[in-house]
């Protein structure tokens, strides 16, 4: 094997390991990112559909004025903000 063979190899060889460690730190702030991202639109029902659930917190003319955006997510939401929770959803 010539010289410049084994610097190709160590080229790809570094090429590899810099693009994995890069697809690991970005899979991670692409998970957070939608983690967070689903915690807000859980706040946003909250506090405008917060009557569904007996919690009143804004007027009802700003919730109706809203519901037309929130309906298609109504459902999934009633059914993740009444369902039982235990330590091990706060690890995941």
């Amino acid at each position: 094997m010539s010289e410049e063979e084994k610097q190709n190899i160590l080229k790809r060889l570094g090429s590899s390991a810099k693009e994995f460690l890069y697809g690991m730190a970005g899979h991670d702030m692409t998970r957070f990112a939608l983690k967070t991202r689903g915690s807000m639109e859980h706040l946003f029902i909250l506090i405008t559909m917060g009557d569904l659930l007996g919690i009143p917190i804004l007027p009802p003319y700003y919730s109706l004025r809203l519901l037309p955006y929130v309906v298609p997510q109504i459902s999934t939401w009633k059914r993740r903000m009444l369902r039982e929770r235990d330590l091990t959803d706060a690890l995941a």
